[in-house]
């Protein structure tokens, strides 16, 4: 399958799209450290071979959660384990709690 995930929201009736977010901004976050992060992250990830699942956790997405969680006091889940029915089910890689809900997919 070239795009399993694709494939799989299409056969549930949904469809996703790439692009950059804009997310509301918390009034909790230092700006400073977002732009740290930023910076931090077109400085050393291309010198990172991201090939494995755990590389893209630790490198690309741990921070990242560490900052939300700093910025919004949510709290974070990972490796959730979600069972719809008998034939639906597995492990969402990251889940935010707060008010709302965000599932951070990282392929």
């Amino acid at each position: 399958m070239p795009n399993p995930s694709e494939e799989i929201i299409n056969e549930l009736g949904y469809s996703y799209s790439l692009g950059v977010l804009e997310l509301p901004r918390s009034e909790n976050c230092v700006i400073g450290s977002v732009s740290i992060l930023k910076d931090s992250y077109y400085k050393v990830l291309p010198k990172i071979n991201l090939d494995s699942e755990a590389a893209k956790m630790e490198f690309l997405i741990a921070p990242i959660l560490f900052e939300v969680a700093k910025c919004t006091g949510s709290g974070i889940s990972v490796e959730y384990l979600i069972e719809i029915d008998d034939r639906l089910g597995g492990y969402l890689d990251c889940l935010i709690r707060s008010k709302q809900y965000l599932v951070l997919k990282n392929h």
